[in-house]
């Protein structure tokens, strides 16, 4: 009865250290856009809905409208990287090293990662700014201390509202950059 045992190498300490900082980064990243992320879409759709029951919606509207859905999508993208992270720190852990995935293709997973965030972050931005605009303009064109019997003039809630989604995409993404930038710092050695 013989029994073939064979003899794994452990993991050399680079690759456990990698391992480890790309679960916890994964992890971290992750879990931050998912939850920020769908807080964000969540208000981003409930002031679109909002937005298509007005009888008319501001001059402006579909190009920060568009910005602010492409930072979301953007922001989905990010959060799908994040997670790769993890898996990628769990394949890491095999004690073939033919098994485990490339420095390099790591790496630009990770820069994968960081122009997604940067391209959303943009586009949140250019929809924050337009809407800020719009709403500069609403509120610049009612004289001071005149009573406003147009409600028209006003901002609506869904304009507020889609203010804030943007700025829940933008720090989704922040929490992105951060993340990519720490990995690259510490991975590209």
């Amino acid at each position: 009865m013989s029994q073939n045992y064979e003899i794994s190498q452990p993991l050399p300490p680079s690759v456990k250290r990698a391992s480890t900082i790309l679960q916890w980064s994964g992890n971290i990243g992750f879990w931050t856009q998912l939850v920020l992320g769908v807080l964000a879409a969540a208000l981003l759709f409930l002031s679109l809905a909002g937005l298509v029951t007005q009888d008319k919606s501001s001059e402006g509207t579909s190009f920060s409208v568009f910005c602010s859905i492409s930072g979301v999508i953007a922001l989905m993208i990010s959060t799908f990287i994040c997670f790769r992270y993890k898996k990628i720190a769990q394949l890491m852990k095999n004690p073939e090293p033919k098994a485990r995935p490339k420095k390099s293709s790591t790496l630009q997973l990770i820069r994968a990662g960081l122009l997604s965030n940067l391209v959303g972050i943009f586009l949140s931005i250019i929809g924050a700014e337009g809407f800020v605009g719009i709403l500069w303009r609403k509120l610049s064109n009612i004289p001071q201390g005149a009573a406003v019997y147009d409600t028209g003039k006003l901002p609506t809630p869904s304009e507020i509202l889609l203010l804030l989604a943007n700025t829940h995409t933008i720090s989704c993404h922040f929490a992105g950059i951060i993340v990519g930038l720490y990995l690259l710092d510490r991975l590209d050695r």
